[in-house]
């Protein structure tokens, strides 16, 4: 495992070869496996951690690449073609890395970022919680001090790579319960911490190999190097750092699948004949003006998400609206596109569970993933009216 040298840059074009020689090699062989056993793609993960790329979002300084969310939705695309479950881990993993970095203090970049960008050290995301849903801005977890040190206590659900990753970023209210919203903070906590345990297996219809657990909290210590930022900082990332990377980072996630889809269906109606007339599917007009509409909608839908990931690169004032559309299109067109798919292939995607089928399920958890597809509509259409959020 190995990050890149200090001071070395990388293309985008660079990352993406890099990324698919690592698909071909191993994400590709291990994809079916994953999401018949449920198992967390460890195989893969450690692929891509010996090529580099845990370190997307590290500065060059400390050893990593030091790429933003056009990095980021370039490499998770690549992924998602061959298997959305790598995909979804890694990208967690990154958004996770890229708050770490944010505001990293030196006891955090030596303890969390060298060993990240050294592919020694997977990180991800614990926000959601169960009684506030889709909300996953207002934690409930509590941050208590004591004595110079801090004390959690709450649950963490739909945990991706849980109990898998080393660390991970911990959402907490700042306050006693019934603080104002904004009064939050953002904390990590280590895998081997004294406290934390692990329930509910993921099992679930779709990105089955996910690791999505559930983070019990009781009475975990941890020390003023674990706090991110300032107390009351956590609105601060979510809507700098975690909204704009996770939400790019799943739009990218739901374009590799359908793009993938559209590639399997293509191929499918070019080969397939009837053999009482010799025609091919592909030669109905029927057919054509089917693979025309769903080619257009992955082609619009990939023209949005790689102009949002370049706006938030530039830090532009309307990068969040282009990023919420992203998401909300990426769901919309994983949805159409497999769905389509299913029933232009016919009945043999229906056998035995086939790659249109994995593809479906996975599609699926796009609008129901937080932020919903409604919440962020909602979202959108609050910023376009120049009204706030909440």
């Amino acid at each position: 495992m190995h990050g890149e040298a200090k001071g070395q840059s990388v293309t985008l074009r660079e990352l993406r070869e890099r990324t698919e020689a690592v698909v071909n090699d191993r994400v590709t062989q291990n994809a079916e496996g994953v999401d018949a056993e449920c198992s967390w793609p460890a195989d893969s993960l450690n692929a891509l951690a010996e090529t580099g790329l845990l370190g997307l979002h590290v500065p060059v300084r400390f050893g990593g690449l030091e790429q933003g969310m056009e990095g980021l939705v370039t490499i998770t695309e690549t992924i998602a073609k061959a298997c959305s479950s790598t995909a979804l881990c890694y990208a967690m993993h990154c958004v996770g890395t890229a708050v770490i970095a944010a505001k990293a203090t030196m006891p955090q970049v030596e303890r969390y970022l060298k060993p990240i960008a050294a592919g020694k050290h997977i990180t991800t995301l614990a926000l959601s919680e169960g009684g506030t849903g889709a909300h996953f801005y207002l934690p409930q977890t509590r941050l208590e001090q004591k004595d110079g040190t801090f004390c959690l206590d709450g649950t963490k659900e739909f945990v991706t790579n849980g109990g898998h990753a080393d660390s991970y970023v911990v959402s907490t209210v700042a306050a006693e319960y019934g603080a104002e919203p904004g009064e939050f903070s953002c904390v990590l906590v280590d895998r081997d911490a004294p406290g934390v345990k692990w329930t509910g297996g993921w099992r679930g219809l779709g990105m089955r190999g996910n690791a999505s657990q559930t983070m019990q909290l009781k009475q975990v210590n941890i020390t003023q190097e674990n706090l991110l930022g300032e107390r009351g900082d956590q609105v601060w990332y979510v809507f700098e750092v975690v909204a704009p990377y996770f939400l790019t980072a799943m739009a990218a996630t739901y374009l590799g699948i359908a793009t993938t889809a559209l590639d399997s269906v293509v191929d499918h109606v070019r080969l397939r004949k009837h053999t009482h007339s010799g025609e091919s599917l592909a030669e109905l007009s029927t057919v054509q003006h089917d693979i025309a509409r769903l080619w257009s909608e992955v082609e619009r839908t990939r023209l949005l998400i790689y102009d949002a990931a370049r706006l938030g690169d530039l830090g532009r004032a309307d990068a969040l609206p282009s990023i919420f559309a992203a998401k909300i299109a990426a769901a919309e067109t994983a949805t159409l596109l497999t769905n389509e798919a299913m029933t232009l292939a016919g009945g043999i995607a229906y056998r035995d569970n086939s790659r249109l089928a994995r593809l479906l399920r996975d599609a699926r958890a796009a609008h129901v993933m937080s932020p919903t597809t409604g919440l962020l509509k909602q979202w959108l259409g609050r910023t376009l009216l120049d009204l706030p959020l909440f």
